[in-house]
């Protein structure tokens, strides 16, 4: 079931609103555009931006049963750092990732900052 209200173009507030999403470190906030995701019932889909500050990193690798599909907008992005944020691989801006369920991603760390538009959603 799709839980996503009919939204046309609107400015989205890039200073208000952002909230740290559960199991993450302060310093990486999300920003929810659209939809929900139920995971205890496995249904929904959401949209979100994920902003990293400045020299934040995590430091054990994300699993989740649903689809993900993430795209760089802006800043740089690390995956694979080990859990004092060294190492990894480097990633630009205007680069994309889709994840199925099960697939162990990261860790992250971002040097000066980064936004990603994330998409999740369950089959």
């Amino acid at each position: 079931m799709i839980n996503k209200a009919h939204k046309e173009f609107y400015s989205v507030d890039m200073q208000d609103g952002w909230e740290t999403p559960p199991g993450y470190p302060d310093g990486i906030e999300q920003l929810i555009l659209s939809g929900s995701l139920d995971e205890p019932g496995k249904t929904g889909t959401r949209t979100r931006l994920l902003r990293f500050h400045s020299g934040i990193y995590t430091t054990k690798p994300f699993v989740h049963d649903y689809w993900e599909e993430v795209y760089l907008v802006s800043g740089d992005l690390t995956v694979g750092n080990d859990e004092q944020g060294q190492g990894g691989e480097a990633f630009q801006p205007h680069t994309y990732a889709c994840r199925p369920p099960g697939a162990f991603h990261g860790p992250f760390k971002s040097g000066g900052g980064c936004v990603l538009l994330e998409i999740h959603y369950y089959e």
